[in-house]
């Protein structure tokens, strides 16, 4: 499992002084020598975080951007251009604080099959956001998708474990479903350094993408702490299926 990590709250910061500092740039970098995998951007249509320079450099540079986009013709004909590592299509609305909810791959299957035939041709993976829903895991095998991101929020905000529960068995079957017809999952929202290890045990997830819990950790300890802190979470459920499996010795 590798965690890719959001860094949309740097430019947040950076974007409510005007200033040129702190630079996603500079984060996406201290970020990857932690251990992260990817670096998780969402250029989103009215730009009030991450920018089109910010995905150039990023993308240009360390050539591990996991691009979140809507399905949008202009920021699709952006994300061919600078040819990401990867895209995460997500759903969008201009009053929200943050994604809210799973984009509906069923609504529009023909739609989404086209843009990924798109991205097919430059050799960039695709995924989509989407709930923890068996309907919608089925749409995005015949949408065309690389990978499905399953969104957690259900999960992160439920309180009582017994709600837990019962959302994380759905995201165990979504996860399963995938795995049947060969769709790779990754999972992410809302996910924090105490609620992340239930849904890491759980196997068949690559990759988590995580952003703002890290960001605010890393105003305590430095975003590369940060970082390292929430890989070795990651790391030590994976090291306990391992055991789990009789793969590990004592």
């Amino acid at each position: 499992m590798e965690l890719g990590v959001n860094i949309d709250h740097v430019a947040t910061l950076r974007n409510a002084r005007g200033e040129i500092f702190p630079s996603p740039v500079h984060a996406a970098f201290v970020a990857l020598e932690a251990g992260a995998f990817n670096v998780t951007c969402h250029l989103r249509e009215d730009r009030r975080h991450i920018r089109d320079e910010d995905v150039r450099l990023i993308s240009s540079l360390t050539k591990r951007l996991n691009l979140e986009m809507a399905a949008e013709d202009g920021i699709i004909k952006i994300a061919l251009e600078i040819m990401p590592r990867s895209v995460t299509l997500v759903p969008e609305r201009r009053q929200e604080l943050t994604t809210e909810g799973g984009l509906n791959v069923l609504n529009d299957i023909k739609k989404y099959e086209e843009i990924n035939k798109e991205f097919r041709f430059k050799n960039i993976s695709t995924s989509a956001f989407i709930e923890p829903d068996l309907k919608q895991v089925e749409a995005a095998k015949k949408g065309g998708f690389d990978f499905i991101e399953i969104h957690t929020g259900s999960y992160a905000n439920k309180m009582s474990l017994k709600e837990k529960s019962v959302e994380l068995e759905r995201i165990k079957e979504a996860i399963n479903l995938a795995a049947r017809v060969e769709l790779k999952v990754n999972a992410g929202h809302g996910l924090d350094y105490k609620n992340i290890y239930n849904i890491a045990i759980l196997d068949g997830i690559f990759e988590f993408n995580i952003g703002f819990s890290i960001i605010s950790h890393s105003l305590f300890v430095g975003l590369g702490t940060a970082v390292k802190e929430m890989v070795k979470i990651i790391k030590s459920a994976e090291f306990s299926k391992l055991k789990s499996a009789g793969e590990v010795k004592n």
